[in-house]
């Protein structure tokens, strides 16, 4: 399969990233520059795909799947706005991105989300079961982003990198995929805007350590900062 191709070739650049400590600047760029051009190609095949998945999310029940989300109140609140900043507000999602994430928790190690409460969570719901959870959340209002008066500072930092990028290594702008408001695009990419800033951060330093993979978000996150990553966080808990 073509994705798996670009999922080995993505990870043996990110392995050489992070077991040889001998690489030079040059080095580093030119392996960044060959990763970005696999995250593009699979971010090509990511989105021809989704139409299967839009088949999905038009067959599913809304209603049926608030009564089978009754489990997921306790962590992401009854309206699927969190109660925890550890925990992602899952209200206003894009159609469909909660499903594909749902499967990936049912396949435990072998999918890109090893998590052992949402594995157990995941374990036993039907594809149809997901469809309709995934179809309810998405109908629901998202969250309302902030930044405190504290935050003002590093959210503006955190600006520049969202709608620019990091130029020293080819790392695209956030919003080319999570759009300019941090939307989202369904079905693969996300909404982000108004999640909790710990939420978002724990993300991107899983995406940087690798302890969470994905082909087009472990390159990105690779070379950002603690700083960057903060300021990010901050400016993306501010969207609506």
């Amino acid at each position: 399969m073509p994705g798996d191709l670009f999922q080995l070739n993505a990870a043996l650049l990110m392995r050489s990233l992070r077991w040889n400590h001998d690489l030079t600047g040059l080095d580093i760029m030119q392996l960044f520059s060959a990763t970005r051009i696999v995250a593009t190609l699979a971010g090509a095949l990511l989105l021809t795909s989704s139409l299967s998945h839009a088949e999905d999310v038009l067959t599913a029940d809304p209603e049926a799947g608030k009564a089978k989300a009754a489990s997921c109140a306790s962590c992401h609140g009854a309206e699927g706005i969190s109660n925890s900043p550890q925990w992602p507000h899952l209200a206003g999602q894009v159609p469909g991105y909660i499903a594909i994430q749902l499967h990936e928790f049912k396949k435990g190690a072998e999918g890109e989300r090893n998590n052992a409460i949402m594995a157990g969570m995941a374990a036993a719901l039907s594809d149809q079961d997901i469809a309709d959870i995934d179809a309810y959340y998405s109908t629901l209002p998202a969250n309302k982003g902030f930044v405190t008066p504290e935050q003002e500072e590093t959210a503006l930092a955190g600006k520049k990198v969202y709608r620019s990028g990091f130029a020293d290594f080819e790392v695209p702008a956030c919003m080319g995929c999570h759009g300019p408001a941090g939307a989202g695009i369904a079905p693969k990419f996300p909404r982000i805007a108004g999640l909790p800033k710990e939420y978002i951060a724990a993300q991107l330093q899983a995406f940087k350590a690798g302890t969470r993979s994905n082909l087009m978000m472990s390159p990105i996150a690779y070379p950002l900062t603690e700083q960057q990553i903060e300021a990010l966080s901050a400016y993306i808990s501010g969207l609506n």
